[in-house]
């Protein structure tokens, strides 16, 4: 029963996608890189991604991979508080705050893959490792199905030490990494909404959810972005 409402869900959301890219026309590819360039540069209070583990790295006593962790779990409670705030209220609202949560989950977990790429040696600033941030955000899973159909041109640690940035691929890159963000976002929804109707069980629910996504996603960054010979 679970897997079937699963999969009704993951049905469902393929379909509403493009409905929800047409009720906020930002919620296009633009909208990823938009969600790249604030995470790694900062916005608000939030300092960019850089100073952020930085900040981790003094923090562990120059010790990277305590670094890399700590980042990691501080994400993983920052997605977790948006997805809850983003899922109050259930499927009746879904419509209305998913593309809030799509951006939130973009930015947070943007800057959390970042910060890892800026703690093993990579240069955020380079188009190639912007490239590589991405295309982690999709999961280990899905980035190797999408390897093998040719979707996309290689698996983050290929792109992020490409010879040299080939434009060519940045739209193939943002526009895989909207259509999943969207799918997975509404998917979710619909999973963790149907035959509930007690608003603080969606936000629980939705929590949960974000903060597991942003924990596999980050251990995937942790795993897959070798850290970069000294030059």
């Amino acid at each position: 029963m679970v897997n079937l409402k699963r999969g009704l869900a993951v049905g469902a959301a393929r379909s509403l996608a493009p409905r929800v890219t047409s009720m906020a026309p930002g919620l296009t590819s633009a909208f990823v890189r938009q969600a790249l360039h604030r995470a790694i540069e900062g916005v608000g209070p939030l300092p960019g991604a850089a100073a952020a583990a930085e900040a981790q790295l003094r923090e562990q006593k120059g010790d990277v991979d305590k670094a890399v962790h700590e980042l990691i779990e501080n994400h993983v409670r920052y997605a977790g508080v948006e997805g809850f705030v983003t899922n109050v209220g259930g499927l009746v609202t879904s419509a209305l705050v998913a593309p809030a949560n799509i951006t939130g989950l973009a930015l947070i977990e943007c800057r959390m893959i970042a910060g890892i790429a800026h703690l093993r040696g990579y240069d955020v600033d380079d188009p190639r490792v912007r490239n590589a941030i991405l295309v982690t955000m999709l999961g280990q899973e899905t980035v190797t199905k999408m390897v093998k159909k040719m979707q996309i041109p290689g698996p983050p640690m290929a792109l992020a030490t490409a010879p040299e940035h080939d434009p060519s691929n940045d739209d193939a890159i943002t526009t895989a990494v909207a259509t999943d963000l969207i799918s997975d976002v509404i998917g979710k929804r619909l999973a963790t909404t149907i035959g509930r109707r007690v608003p603080l069980i969606g936000g629980a629910v939705g929590a949960v959810a974000d903060g597991y996504d942003t924990w596999k996603v980050g251990r995937y960054a942790d795993r897959e972005l070798l850290p970069r010979a000294a030059r």
